[in-house]
């Protein structure tokens, strides 16, 4: 569960500073051709997507937002919309939240059969810690906790969300746990429409928390935060 934030609060006498930085991966793609889209454009929010979005609107309604910053590709946008909407925002654009490169970009259908088909590919797959097939892990995690940090910087005592992908979200987040940036994507814990939040007292990371509000609301269930 996400804990609310507090702009500022005292101990010891003195005042921290909370600040507080969510990490929304986009909605649902409209994509029934399956194609492995990556930074292709063309790819917006399926009705599923738009509803996610709604509902994350929906979510963040009764935050204190001070910026809603997203990926420059559709679906980012899409899903930021509502969520600065509500707090009669403008969705800022941040091209370090843009999705991680991909070699295989525009394959359709079954990823492995293509790669079976296409034998000039397989040597993409020679490594998983960089990886081989795109944009190496420890550059997208730096890029992502650049942009992580002008939030912070810009809006210290505040909560900031920026609108991101899959790999981007879950490379950071290995990133600030100080654990190996080479894994499985299927290990990956950043879903559709999630909420990863990096709460920072006076400048100092102290909680990274998770939270799938869409998908809940969609079995039926409200949004889950508190003062919601």
């Amino acid at each position: 569960m996400l804990r609310p934030s507090l702009a500022h609060h005292r101990t010891g006498g003195r005042t921290l500073a909370t600040t507080t930085i969510h990490l929304v991966r986009h909605g649902h793609v409209e994509n029934p051709n399956r194609v492995l889209y990556g930074r292709l454009p063309g790819f917006p929010l399926s009705a599923r997507g738009r509803g996610q979005a709604k509902l994350l609107a929906a979510y963040f309604a009764k935050s204190p937002i001070a910026a809603v910053v997203a990926s420059p590709l559709e679906r980012a946008q899409e899903t930021a919309e509502p969520i600065a909407a509500t707090h009669g925002l403008e969705v800022r654009t941040d091209p370090r939240l843009i999705e991680a490169s991909n070699v295989f970009e525009g394959a359709a259908g079954n990823l492995a059969w293509y790669i079976l088909r296409h034998p000039k590919t397989w040597r993409a797959l020679r490594s998983r810690r960089e990886p081989s097939w795109g944009e190496r892990n420890v550059d997208l995690a730096a890029r992502v906790e650049e942009a992580i940090g002008a939030a912070r910087a810009e809006f210290e005592g505040k909560e900031v969300v920026l609108v991101s992908h899959q790999a981007p979200i879950w490379v950071a987040r290995l990133a600030l746990e100080q654990r190996r940036l080479h894994h499985y994507p299927q290990q990956r814990r950043c879903a559709l429409a999630s909420v990863t939040t990096l709460t920072y007292e006076d400048g100092k990371l102290v909680a990274i928390d998770y939270a799938e509000p869409a998908a809940a609301a969609l079995l039926g269930a409200g949004p889950d935060r508190p003062g919601a």
